[in-house]
């Protein structure tokens, strides 16, 4: 039987049920998850996701504090805890052995309903997908988070959507996890991975070409280049470099398979940008390298306003779904910030609507009150007539 879920449940707080209703759409077809033995869920995993989307939303930086929240905090008592409450052992038992699977059928059917939504703000680039890695710091207990002698760290691979700017695909490795081989995995046919400095790999060229990956890659100004052929540069262009080269030294590290090389200057800084797309001129090539920021202001935005990286489980298991459940609110953001503002995600919308989910439980607890003083007025004046 396909799962339900009722956002509004008490019919309080519309703008939380508008937040989460792309939630409620993705669950029609989601795979079931039941309980290990006997033993009853104490927390389906509806509450599970709700209450992980709220302690985003809210920003709380502890699993303690969201748990303190869901006790004492009238909406979130009474909208997003579970019935019974929950708690701490059953709480952490939910995040750090189930509902992996769920969270990700989840985040990736909202992906769907937000390319549907989210305008294509680049069409005349590509499918663009910036490709980066994130270091999560973590605890001496996280055993599984190598990093260095002394420290833990995590890291998490992502690939963003440029033209649409969302998340798409995401992979979680201790601290000294490599990057390069997460681009074979995060880019699909006909996408066009843009990366830093940090991805520049003569042999990675050569295989991401052999494989059709299309890339732009920035790479060291000291690299060495043996132009093949040279291509028209305009006078008046940010770019004074367009050219079919090998790179590297022969015999050593070269590229077996040509590519072409940009380079451009803006504020006085040169870029050197490797590419196997030779259908953008040399200025479009320039401009989706820009666009590789995007990203780097997500993991920003992401890390201060959605507090996703204050730790809430110490399993590699538990720390993957709540980096799903931070790119889940980040994607219920973007659909709720462009259907109701017609804008991309800030932070002043995600204060408003804060201020909205609290008014409006005012404004019901008030007129909650006004109805129960009205009744009681009617009894005691039918008790006078008496």
């Amino acid at each position: 039987m396909p799962h339900t879920f009722d956002p509004f449940r008490k019919k309080k707080t519309l703008s939380f049920g508008k937040l989460f209703q792309p939630v409620t759409d993705a669950m029609i077809n989601i795979p079931q998850l039941t309980a290990r033995g006997n033993r009853p869920l104490q927390m389906t995993f509806e509450e599970h996701l709700r209450a992980l989307v709220y302690f985003h939303l809210e920003e709380y930086k502890s699993a303690q504090h969201l748990l303190q929240a869901l006790e004492e905090d009238d909406f979130a008592h009474n909208q997003i805890a579970p019935k019974d409450g929950i708690k701490k052992s059953s709480f952490s038992e939910a995040t750090n052995s189930r509902g992996l699977e769920q969270f990700m059928y989840v985040f990736q059917n909202l992906q769907a309903q937000a390319t549907k939504v989210l305008p294509n703000r680049h069409p005349n680039l590509g499918n663009l997908v910036g490709i980066d890695g994130s270091l999560i710091d973590a605890t001496l207990s996280m055993y599984w988070a190598d990093y260095r002698k002394g420290t833990k760290k995590a890291k998490v691979h992502v690939g963003f959507d440029l033209n649409r700017g969302i998340p798409r695909k995401v992979f979680l490795t201790n601290g000294n996890g490599a990057e390069r081989p997460f681009v074979n995995q995060i880019l699909s046919e006909g996408q066009t991975g843009v990366m830093d400095r940090g991805y520049q790999c003569h042999k990675k060229f050569d295989f991401w070409q052999q494989e059709d990956k299309l890339f732009i890659c920035r790479i060291k100004a000291g690299t060495k280049k043996t132009i093949i052929k040279a291509n028209k540069v305009e006078p008046d262009s940010i770019v004074f470099f367009d050219a079919v080269v090998l790179l590297g030294t022969t015999g050593s590290n070269q590229t077996e398979k040509p590519l072409r090389l940009v380079g451009y200057e803006v504020d006085r800084v040169k870029y050197w940008i490797a590419t196997n797309r030779y259908d953008l001129s040399a200025e479009q090539i320039a401009s989706a390298y820009k666009l590789r920021w995007d990203i780097e202001n997500f993991f920003a935005w992401w890390k201060r306003h959605l507090k996703v990286y204050h730790l809430i489980a110490r399993s590699e298991h538990g720390l993957m779904v709540q980096i799903l459940a931070g790119l889940i609110t980040y994607l219920l953001l973007a659909i709720y910030c462009y259907e109701q503002h017609n804008e991309k995600v800030s932070i002043k919308r995600v204060r408003q609507l804060r201020i909205k989910i609290q008014n409006e439980l005012r404004s019901s607890c008030c007129n909650a009150e006004n109805i129960s003083d009205v009744k009681e007025q009617n009894v005691c004046h039918s008790y006078a007539k008496t």
